[in-house]
């Protein structure tokens, strides 16, 4: 697994029981500087592999690009360190990635850049204005025509799981995949520790593969449905979000707004669905509305 994985010798500690060592294995989480042109624009916390991807899918995102087209390549950067500065050697650490767009596409605008880093758990961190949060799509799903049987939502989780290499081993990364809505495909998928890089990496994917937008496509995530999650699927015009976990009532109200399916608590046989509910087949209709609790 190369820096995916770290190995280290652990204590663990049972009740009733005497201690005992042995070696555990941990996810890598490091940083990744992005920079433009050069020019810094964020740095991210994440489990390294498929940076480019991470790269391409955050642009995607940013609303910086929005066709394979646009982007042209990436290449690492010398990352000096401290021990590096003090003997006058020069390594390269993998954690400094800069992209070059394609000619004649803008750079990104200066108020994109973030004020700090963005931690694993956070996509958004560093924006400096609740406007900002917002980006708008070149991608809309309102229209996509797809529609997904119920059975084969009830599949994705189980699909997810088996898929994850590393999270077998570590039990701490989240992933992302994109499924085919028409054949049910497992198109890609990718792990990391932050949820909103899995995704990004999975739109990075489309990106460099030239599939955006993603029309027909169900994205499943193995945690919960942040509103980030949900503007990451616009803006790669995905039109179905399924997620294992809860949504946020803002990511259900984003959805609504842009007409895409959100799909929660997908587990064993049953799921709920929150918006889009004609993209389910064999969906019932006729349920009784249950009463609202404040």
């Amino acid at each position: 697994m190369g820096r995916i994985t770290q190995r280290r010798r652990v204590t663990r500690i049972t009740l009733g029981h005497a201690p005992s060592e042995r070696a555990d294995v941990l996810a890598v989480e490091e940083p990744l500087e992005i920079r433009v042109g050069g020019l810094p624009l964020a740095i991210t916390m994440r489990t390294p592999g498929s940076d480019v991807e991470l790269a391409a899918g955050f642009l995607v995102s940013e609303g910086v690009i929005a066709r394979g087209e646009q982007f042209s390549a990436a290449r690492y950067c010398v990352d000096a360190t401290a021990e590096d500065r003090a003997t006058g050697t020069v390594s390269n650490t993998y954690n400094v990635l800069d992209v070059a767009l394609a000619p004649g596409v803008p750079a990104p605008d200066p108020s994109l850049a973030r004020t700090f880093f963005t931690t694993s758990s956070c996509g958004l961190c560093g924006k400096d204005s609740i406007e900002a949060v917002r980006t708008s799509s070149q991608h809309p799903v309102a229209d996509d025509p797809l529609v997904v049987s119920a059975q084969l939502l009830t599949t994705l989780p189980d699909r997810l799981r088996e898929q994850q290499a590393v999270f077998e081993k570590t039990g701490g990364l989240h992933a992302a995949a994109l499924v085919d809505g028409a054949t049910g495909e497992l198109l890609v998928l990718r792990e990391d520790v932050g949820r909103h890089n899995a995704v990004d990496k999975v739109v990075g994917w489309a990106l460099m593969n030239d599939r955006l937008p993603l029309t027909g496509t169900v994205l499943m995530v193995s945690g919960r449905a942040s509103f980030e999650l949900t503007q990451k699927a616009s803006m790669a015009g995905i039109p179905m979000l399924a997620a294992v976990s809860a949504p946020s009532s803002l990511a259900v109200e984003l959805a609504e707004e842009l007409g895409m399916t959100l799909v929660g608590f997908l587990r064993g046989e049953s799921m709920v669905v929150y918006t889009g509910i004609d993209r389910i087949e064999d969906a019932q209709l006729a349920l009784p509305q249950e009463e609202l609790v404040p």
